[in-house]
């Protein structure tokens, strides 16, 4: 999606969602793996990203981070999607294509063209592009589906592709709106949806046909993180599509770091933190109840491995493999996961739980909740206190939290193992609490 990785600047906000501002500049470095230095550099790069997107008002980096740190939950719309809405572009490349995007919203315009109007429209002390930068920022530009190739011979034209929202009415553009909003605040995955959002809003407050409206719809937004690891999700997607390898830097969960700058100086060249991997990706997994991705891939070395896409920096696509091959472990992939709560390959698990449903007049959510939630799980020896629950798992450490949630609702009663887990852990819990009151 981006132009360029981002990788750092996404490290980076993770850190201050996590610790809410508790870290300082130095703890900030060590964690990431960087410099003081390279942390006020990467601070005053997305002050500037949000300068650009925003230029009616100048911010600080004390009041950014304090942003960050008090206002995020107080918006509805999240606001680290202004990554996305700059593409991470330099400022060179932004007004470039700014002047590329302008001149194609009139009329369609071959490469050459194009290069004679930047040469006459960019500043002054701007680099003028050559040949070869303009026909790159065309195929950048129809990659992500903002101009399309018109048919005809050479050379080529390329306009501006906007014809659905031209062709729409009044009411049509703002039901459109509508619908986007909706499906971008409650579908998976969602950076798409708020960035088409945000180019149809604009373009309903241009129309001078539609007078000035209130959005219907207002959403919380609760997992940022899932915004973030979006970055790598559409690279990844792509390399599955075209059967891939990819390569990358993995930091996993326990790592103490989080990041790591490349080593692009010999003269300072030191041994990288992270974990270099090449894999084959298979699938992508989602977590509703933590709001995070997973990216399950093959190598002849580890087989069938699992990586947390939050940890996964300085991504790749590499060499293509058979087809054969791609869907000999496809096959192999879904034989593993089929009993899976989630990701978990390990050996398969029978478990029995007792529900049991509130007195009436309450309505029985817990019975609807098992059956919304519980997956391939079935449901038998129902009656006005309880039910059973049953169901096959690839081990018990994912299916655990979702047991758990259930509090004094729900017994385990097989395996046994399980059952003196949940027994240890709310004994835990009890003994927490049963100290509090003593002193109280």
């Amino acid at each position: 999606m981006a132009k360029e990785s981002f990788d750092k600047e996404i490290q980076l906000l993770r850190l201050f969602m996590l610790t809410s501002g508790a870290y300082n500049r130095q703890q900030l470095a060590d964690r990431l793996g960087l410099s003081v230095h390279s942390i006020d550099k990467t601070l005053r790069r997305l002050k500037d990203i949000v300068g650009t997107i925003h230029p009616e008002r100048s911010i600080t980096e004390k009041e950014f981070t304090e942003t960050l740190r008090y206002r995020y939950y107080d918006t509805t719309s999240p606001i680290l999607l202004f990554l996305f809405r700059a593409k991470s572009l330099k400022e060179s490349e932004s007004q470039r294509i700014s002047t590329l995007v302008a001149a194609m919203n009139e009329r369609a315009y071959t490469a050459m063209e194009l290069l004679e109007i930047c040469g006459n429209t960019l500043p002054s002390d701007a680099a003028l592009p050559d040949e070869k930068t303009i026909r790159a920022d065309v195929k950048y530009l129809e990659q992500v589906g903002v101009i399309r190739k018109e048919s005809g011979p050479r050379p080529y034209r390329y306009r501006i592709d906007n014809d659905l929202v031209q062709q729409l009415t009044s009411d049509e553009l703002i039901d459109l709106y509508d619908f986007v909003d909706i499906m971008a605040n409650t579908q998976i995955p969602s950076v798409q949806g708020y960035l088409l959002r945000e180019g149809l809003l604009k373009f309903i407050q241009r129309h001078e046909a539609i007078p000035a409206f209130t959005e219907p719809f207002l959403y919380k937004y609760h997992y940022p993180s899932r915004i973030l690891d979006e970055a790598h999700l559409f690279t990844l997607l792509q390399a599955i599509h075209a059967r891939r390898k990819v390569r990358f830097t993995y930091f996993s969960p326990k790592s103490p770091q989080t990041y790591t700058s490349q080593n692009t100086n010999p003269l300072y060249e030191r041994d990288l933190e992270g974990k270099q991997e090449q894999t084959l990706p298979l699938a992508i997994i989602y977590d509703h109840q933590y709001g995070r991705y997973y990216l399950i891939g093959y190598s002849s070395r580890y087989g069938i491995r699992k990586f947390r896409m939050e940890g996964i920096t300085q991504l790749v696509e590499d060499e293509p493999v058979e087809e054969a091959l791609f869907q000999a472990k496809r096959s192999e992939l879904e034989h593993k996961i089929q009993h899976s709560w989630l990701v978990d390959t390990g050996h398969p698990v029978n478990i029995r739980i007792r529900f049991f449903t509130p007195e009436p007049p309450i309505p029985n959510f817990i019975h609807e909740r098992v059956l919304l939630q519980g997956q391939w799980g079935m449901v038998s020896n129902t009656t006005n206190e309880s039910f059973i629950f049953e169901i096959t798992v690839n081990g018990t450490l994912e299916i655990k939290p979702w047991i758990r949630s259930f509090g004094s609702s729900c017994e385990v009663l097989e395996p046994r193992s399980l059952r003196e887990e949940m027994m240890a852990e709310w004994k835990e819990i009890r003994d927490y609490y049963a100290a509090v009151r003593e002193n109280i």
